[in-house]
């Protein structure tokens, strides 16, 4: 039986509606906070997609009126569930712009578990589309997504992340930090998100996402904002971190 749910974002950030309709409603854009790899066809009725390892999100474009609305929503499932969202972009004086997000639709059998995950990452996402617009508006991102083992025990995966990372103990919003992870580039930026599922770090390059999933899952959903970088390469030196870490 599918359950319905709803969830609302917004957030006012020191863009054009136009800078904020290329991040929501263009592939290049979305890449630049979401999860994945995204394509959007730039028409109502028009096919949108986000590739991530082993699946792709497939949806439909739902609303089309740039810079102001756009929509999209997945097909339903055996079970009939589905995910709606919708983008709403206001001008505001001055120069900002508000953008609210719904998140809609109805979810499957494992519904609680799957909207604590979405309760707490929807902010996330919308945090780092903040982000984005604030820090990196423009350029254009190399998506990393990457995912490891089950780790049952929250507490453990988060002390086994801040070991490979070279963190002495739990940090807090604000905090300058310095990673290590081994066999990659160190980095030094600030957290600019904590939560029980993930760690933020904003660096000059980057926005860079630690998480522990709704289903006990670990993994990592960076943008790097590095000319010329080589996806399946990095994505490979993140993934075999990611298993050395946590064998």
């Amino acid at each position: 039986m599918a359950h319905p749910f709803e969830l609302t974002n917004e957030i006012e950030v020191d863009a054009t509606p136009e800078e904020v309709w290329e991040a929501i409603a263009t592939g290049p854009g979305v890449d630049a906070w979401f999860m994945g790899r995204s394509a959007i066809e730039p028409h109502t009725g028009g096919a949108a997609r986000t590739a991530m390892p082993g699946w792709t999100m497939e949806a439909t474009v739902t609303a089309w009126e740039p810079p102001t609305r756009f929509a999209e929503r997945s097909p339903e499932g055996e079970d009939g569930s589905f995910h709606a969202f919708e983008y709403i972009v206001e001008g505001r004086e001055k120069g900002s712009t508000v953008v609210r997000w719904v998140h809609n639709g109805f979810l499957g059998d494992n519904w609680e578990a799957e909207y604590e995950g979405l309760s707490e990452g929807d902010p996330m996402y919308f945090h780092k589309l903040a982000q984005y617009l604030t820090y990196f508006r423009g350029r254009t991102a190399t998506p990393v997504n990457v995912f490891g083992p089950r780790v049952p025990d929250r507490a453990h995966a988060w002390e086994v992340f801040r070991h490979g990372l070279g963190l002495t103990g739990p940090v807090a919003l604000g905090d300058k930090v310095r990673l290590t992870p081994e066999g990659l580039p160190a980095m030094a930026g600030v957290v600019d998100w904590v939560s029980p599922s993930f760690l933020g770090v904003r660096t000059e390059d980057g926005l860079y996402r630690f998480m522990h999933t709704f289903d006990a899952s670990v993994g990592v959903g960076h943008h790097i904002f590095v000319e010329g970088l080589d996806q399946e390469d990095t994505e490979q030196a993140w993934a075999s971190w990611l298993t050395k870490l946590f064998t």
